[in-house]
């Protein structure tokens, strides 16, 4: 499995406010413009990397429920094969059934249905707090890389790669803002 791709962004923040303070006259502006992108950029991609990271657990727990569900169905319906066993053995022997024991096999079904249910649900929504988790990442990943690119543009006195980068901080804004709703 490949480790997660950690972007040195620490190491990109002192590149840009080193780049930054060292106004060259014209450039001084660009700089500073390129600097807050960047802190912006970071701001909301950590946000995003937090939840991401949430999403994820949510999803596990919930999957954890589920399986809960799905054992105690599996308890239930033993319970429910022994019971109806004993039942259609009485029936063979042609002795009585006791009211109880039909009421209580009508009992088990409808436990089941309901915990079934229980559990299919549990599934639907660590499916969709899995898929919220590979969105936001999607997104930080997007900030990562803009951030990267507003250093280089900053180094370079590339105003270009500067667009590139605030464009694809959108796109990422974009992914952040779908992970949400």
């Amino acid at each position: 499995m490949p480790e997660d791709i950690e972007v040195p962004t620490e190491h990109l923040h002192e590149t840009i406010h080193e780049a930054a303070e060292g106004h060259h006259h014209h450039m001084g502006g660009f700089n500073m413009q390129v600097a807050l992108s960047t802190a912006i950029l970071a701001v909301i991609a950590a946000v995003a990397a937090l939840l991401a990271g949430h999403a994820a657990n949510e999803a596990v727990l919930e999957q954890i429920k589920a399986s809960d569900q799905w054992t105690f169905y599996q308890s239930k319906s033993i319970k429910e094969t022994v019971l109806s066993s004993k039942l259609a053995l009485l029936v063979a022997l042609g002795k009585t059934i006791d009211g109880k024991d039909a009421k209580k096999l009508a009992e088990y079904k409808t436990d089941m249905e309901e915990i079934k249910k229980e559990a299919e649900a549990k599934e639907a929504e660590s499916a969709s707090h899995m898929q919220q988790h590979v969105i936001l990442s999607r997104g930080v990943t997007l900030f990562q890389i803009a951030i990267a690119l507003a250093a280089i543009a900053v180094l370079t006195k590339k105003r270009p790669l500067w667009l590139v980068s605030l464009a694809l901080g959108l796109i990422g804004g974009f992914f952040f803002v779908r992970g949400l709703l």
